[in-house]
């Protein structure tokens, strides 16, 4: 019998949600902040509230796409207990089983080895870096001074080591009620026929003197005033709509500064992309025009090395970090479509004129430059789709990878595969040497891979300040390393991993849990099976015991389907964490939130005809959103994902709310100190039907968040279309507005003419279903406060 009383129903039914992808939180409160603007979604934005502000506009001027809404989830304010926050003590909330502090599990002989970090390996890479070191290296042998977040946001993380800290203090909890639109900028790029239904823009703005410079969804690069909004200049580099892969993404562009320029000399600064057509474009950051010395006229080809051209699957969706001069970028390949899938290679350009300094060819590495005609960088390794982040100092860039071309199946991998995949591994960028790396997962068949860009912050260790690189993980995991030789600054456990499967003798016997802190991920039952009636809950609940589900890292099978928990869209993903270095606290948003899969046999990929994006576009499943039904071509199975496991008569997940939160975690003990849910159910319920109900239920999460020094936290990246702003003390929501399209974006903080401004894009998202917009907004407090 399902104890829902028809009452409960109705009540609940209101506050439903079905978002797209993942999350977690606490408790159901309603959502009561100060001086709530409103703005109605997919609509043009109406005049700006405070008396100062203006609307900026390009001369054609797209409404907000309306077609895009989103699904619901579900809120269960009378069922739903609290999440317990995890303590640093905690081995694996998800599994009663065992661990130990042994950060190198033993596996079986198939099993890959656990990763090497510290002096150990640190010795052995010097070693193969001196013999390899070239005297004519392009990257500069002394670091340069580098700028700061503060009046300015000069790196997509805002300062050079990612923290998304901003020092400003004039908005703070106690005025923050105030805060209002200063001006709206639209960039005029909007689905068109062709791109429909695949935007998710995903952009942060830098902010260098009196101008903002970003990327739109399509690559256009724009540069526009930092206190009215007015347009300074564009440049289009005409990429083709069939470049698209899983969706039209531009997360930001880099800023180099020619320390050699004299003033007035064209491209003294430039604003660096990479583009979904697989491009490094550079421009002058006064006029937008292309920087003639760097490479081919203003353009390098990254398809170079690579093999045939395939639109969609080959991309570059992230900025690439800049260190000692040396630009450093990877690119997204398409996952699942084949073994024989464009590299992961790893390359470093000069940031003036774009030869090529170094390739690291994980899977060939005394490969160092273009292969030899006709050949390629090794086929199908791990990629680096997301954020980079450099030392200056030490000269290092980390680098998050992903996963094997093929996620789901690891049979036919190689030991380099299988040593370096969902790994944080530092390179040396004077030589393209890697220095050490570290793996946060053994022989991934979850498609765990490394989305967050890791946050440098001297960490308290034994009464000293250590340099380290703060690592989130898609399973929850918060990894804190020193990021001079890999080692962990704190234990390293070791659960023990389940067996089963269709590659059980391969699996290891061990996965390594953080010691310093996890987020929520308690190991589901059938009681957490949910729905809005008595008969979606009984269909959930016969799903959760028809599947295999053994805890975290249950294997993948394909007679029955698994439960996959934490889903592959986190824990944490590309919007990263964000660290207030002075209070001493990391801010993390984090997604709580099963997929249910199955692997599926090549008969039936081929009844379904399930092809490569490689194959005629007609008959291929290269258009597919992630997992959904992936052909997987030279393993022995294809791949089917119901991302965030979702009933297919309501839309509604099939495990109870909430689905996505928000935590403030000691940087010195990785204690938590809050967890709140995140979003509402305003805009959420079954069947895509909007509640508009302000109750806190937690909503799937994509994007990241911004602290400052006055005390705030601003963050959209739910699917309520909210941007909110919550006091880092209480975890409270202090104040909010309804952005005109989804927040899937991380925020900026800047001042200039001596106001502070927050400023965030409303480009929405297709994947997690919120309307799409061309929308910047910025905020301030009005002229006097």
């Amino acid at each position: 019998m399902l104890p829902l009383s028809n009452i409960s129903r109705i009540l609940i039914a209101g506050t439903l949600f079905v978002g797209a992808a993942a999350g977690a939180a606490k408790s159901q409160t309603p959502e009561a902040p100060q001086n709530q603007t409103q703005m109605q979604e997919s609509e043009a934005p109406a005049t700006p509230s405070s008396p100062d502000s203006a609307e900026m506009r390009p001369d054609s001027q797209p409404a907000a796409e309306g077609g895009d809404t989103a699904a619901s989830e579900t809120g269960d304010d009378a069922n739903t207990p609290p999440v317990p926050a995890p303590t640093s003590d905690v081995v694996d909330p998800a599994s009663d089983d065992t661990a130990t502090e042994d950060a190198t599990p033993q596996t079986d002989a198939a099993a890959p080895a656990a990763s090497e970090t510290g002096t150990e390996q640190q010795e052995a890479s010097d070693t193969e870096t001196n013999e390899a070191a070239a005297p004519e290296s392009l990257a500069r042998s002394e670091p340069a001074t580098l700028p700061e977040a503060g009046a300015d946001w000069p790196f997509y993380g805002g300062g050079p080591g990612a923290t998304r800290y901003s020092p400003l203090d004039q908005i703070t909890p106690d005025n923050v009620s105030k805060l209002k639109r200063a001006f709206v900028y639209r960039t005029g790029d909007m689905p068109t026929k062709e791109t429909k239904g695949k935007y998710s823009p995903e952009n942060t703005p830098l902010k260098i003197g009196g101008t903002l410079y970003m990327c739109t969804a399509m690559n256009k690069m724009v540069a526009f005033d930092a206190a009215t909004g007015k347009e300074k200049w564009r440049y289009d580099p005409k990429v083709s709509p069939d470049a698209i892969p899983y969706g039209a993404t531009c997360r930001g562009v880099s800023a180099y500064t020619n320390p050699e320029a004299a003033e007035g000399d064209a491209c003294a600064t430039r604003i660096i992309e990479g583009t979904l057509d697989a491009r490094l474009i550079a421009v002058d950051a006064e006029t937008g025009e292309p920087c003639e010395d760097f490479g081919e006229n203003g353009s390098v080809d990254l398809w170079a090395g690579i093999g045939d051209k395939v639109p969609g699957w080959y991309a570059v969706t992230a900025p690439p970090a800049i260190v000692r001069g040396i630009v450093v970028t990877g690119a997204q390949v398409k996952d699942g479509q084949a073994e024989d899938a464009p590299s992961g290679v790893i390359r470093g350009y000069d940031a003036i004129t774009g030869e090529l300094a170094w390739a690291w060819d994980l899977g060939n590495p005394e490969l160092t430059g273009l292969p030899p005609e006709g050949e390629t960088y090794t086929r199908g390794t791990p990629n680096m789709w997301t954020a980079p982040v450099g030392d200056e100092d030490l000269g290092y860039v980390y680098l998050p990878l992903g996963n094997s071309a093929v996620d789901y199946y690891g049979g036919n991998r190689t030991d380099a595969e299988n040593e370096y995949a969902s790994s944080l591994v530092a390179l040396d960028v004077t030589t393209g040497k890697p220095v050490w790396h570290f793996q946060t997962v053994h022989y991934d068949l979850w498609d765990y891979d490394l989305g967050s860009q890791p946050t440098l912050v001297d960490v308290p260790v034994g009464g000293e300040k250590v340099p380290a690189v703060i690592l989130p993980s898609k399973q929850g995991d918060i990894y804190v390393l020193d990021r001079r030789t890999g080692d962990s600054l704190f234990p390293v456990k070791a659960m023990k991993a389940p067996k089963g499967g269709v590659e059980t003798s391969s699996l290891s016997d061990t996965q390594p849990v953080s010691g310093y802190h996890v987020l929520p991920r308690e190991r589901l039952t059938e009681k957490d099976m949910w729905g809005f009636s008595p008969i979606d809950q009984l269909w959930c609940r016969i799903q959760f015991r028809e599947a295999t589900y053994d805890g975290l890292y249950t294997p993948p099978t394909v007679d029955k389907h698994w439960i996959q928990y934490p889903g592959y869209n986190g824990g944490s993903d590309w919007g990263s964490i964000a660290v207030d270095p002075d209070r001493g606290v990391i801010i993390a948003n984090y997604n709580h939130i099963p997929n249910h899969n199955r692997l599926l046999s090549r008969d039936e990929a081929d009844k379904r005809n399930l092809r490569p994006i490689y194959e005629d576009q007609e008959k291929s499943s290269g258009s597919n959103a992630e997992g959904d039904g992936d052909p997987q071509t030279g393993s022995p199975y294809a791949i089917e994902v119901n991302a965030g496991w979702r009933v297919p008569f309501t839309g509604v997940p099939c495990t109870k709310p909430p689905y996505g939160g928000i935590q403030a975690i000691d940087l010195a003990t990785g204690k938590t100190l809050w967890d709140e849910p995140i979003g509402t159910a305003r805009r959420n319920g079954p069947f895509g039907i909007s509640s508009m109900l302000p109750f806190q239920i937690g909503t799937p999460n994509n994007g990241g968040p911004v602290v400052t020094a006055g005390g705030l936290v601003f963050i959209g990246a739910a699917t309520d279309n909210l941007f909110r702003a919550i006091d880092i003390k209480t975890g409270k929501v202090v104040w909010s507005d309804v952005l005109p399209a989804g927040g899937q974006a991380n925020p900026i903080v800047y001042e200039q003419d001596g106001r502070e401004y927050v400023l965030i894009m409303a480009g929405g998202h297709h994947f997690m279903e919120t309307p799409v917009g061309d929308y910047v907004i910025a905020y301030a407090l009005p002229n006097g406060d």
